[in-house]
């Protein structure tokens, strides 16, 4: 029953997981707001929105590559620093590097985006 149950030490392994995934899709939000509003599109919260919902051209396989090495080593990189530290400081540092990994994943796939809905 062990096994079945998971070997994890933190039961709210999923709780980091899953706002992880939130922060993701927020600041992806915030990063094609501010591109909708610097092109002048009069709703650009509206059309921020639909551009994130109607991503109909995936990834080119090279970027998708180096977008997954990107969230895997950010992912690697919070689990290493919650195995290094204890306590209080294990909540602000996990956090911490969780947000500039995450920030840094969305920010790479918003960039690889535009350029290739620009060469389009």
């Amino acid at each position: 029953m062990y096994l079945a149950r998971g070997s994890s030490d933190d039961p709210y392994v999923w709780l980091w997981v899953l706002a992880a995934l939130a922060l993701y899709a927020l600041i992806s939000y915030a990063l094609q707001y501010r591109a909708r509003a610097r092109r002048g599109s009069a709703r650009p919260a509206h059309d921020a929105l639909h551009d994130l919902k109607d991503r109909e051209d995936p990834q080119p396989p090279e970027n998708r590559f180096v977008s997954r090495v990107i969230m895997l080593c950010g992912a690697g990189l919070t689990g290493l620093v919650a195995y290094l530290t204890n306590g209080a400081v294990r909540v602000l540092a996990v956090g911490l590097t969780a947000v500039v990994a995450v920030t840094v994943w969305a920010y790479y796939d918003h960039r690889t985006e535009t350029r290739a809905s620009a060469r389009s």
